[in-house]
């Protein structure tokens, strides 16, 4: 079953990536969220 993310956190999660400069795999892995979903909100 696919997860769902709401819009809150789809802004947070690619703020800080943008903010903190850290990969995107590394912040896929800290807030436990697969890496390709994360790319695609950016």
């Amino acid at each position: 079953m696919r997860k769902k993310y709401d819009a809150e956190f789809r802004v947070g999660a690619v703020r800080i990536v943008r903010e903190t400069g850290k990969p995107v795999a590394q912040v896929a892995r800290d807030l436990e969220i697969n890496e390709g979903t994360l790319a695609a909100w950016i």
